[in-house]
């Protein structure tokens, strides 16, 4: 995989190119009557977190935007959302956001076939939006 990427853009929102998330079906694991992510997704946020450590920025606060350009690795047939909760979530262990359920706004396109997969994430603030407004 080429090298990932990760920049402000000049409005403050956060735009970083990840690894292709796995899908919600390989996300969650049944261990007895306990559910808990899977080895595949435990590996993907590991390597989103290693990804994130590197930004210097304070987690965003208050309600987000995110757009997300998911670039499949091969031409199977793919529901995009089912990649969608191992990424968010990753996103905020790493220090996005605070929590996922910051989002209020969620766009997901797909991109062309990338050897290997990724997804390019842009993050921003919505404007006039403060936390405690949709609570």
């Amino acid at each position: 995989m080429e090298a990932l990427t990760a920049a402000a853009a000049g409005d403050g929102a956060f735009v970083v190119e990840l690894p292709y998330p796995p899908s919600v079906n390989h996300y969650w694991r049944r261990v007895g009557d306990r559910t808990l992510i899977s080895r595949e997704g435990r590996k993907f946020r590991k390597r989103v977190c290693a990804r994130l450590e590197r930004r210097t920025a304070e987690p965003m606060s208050g309600r987000v935007a995110v757009h997300v350009t998911a670039h499949p690795p091969d031409r199977r047939r793919r529901d995009l959302d089912n990649a969608m909760k191992a990424l968010l979530d990753a996103l905020g262990h790493g220090g996005v956001y605070e929590d996922d359920g910051q989002i209020d706004r969620l766009e997901i396109e797909r991109g062309p076939v990338v050897p290997g997969g990724k997804v390019v994430v842009r993050v921003s603030v919505l404007p006039g939006e403060r936390d405690d407004d949709r609570r």
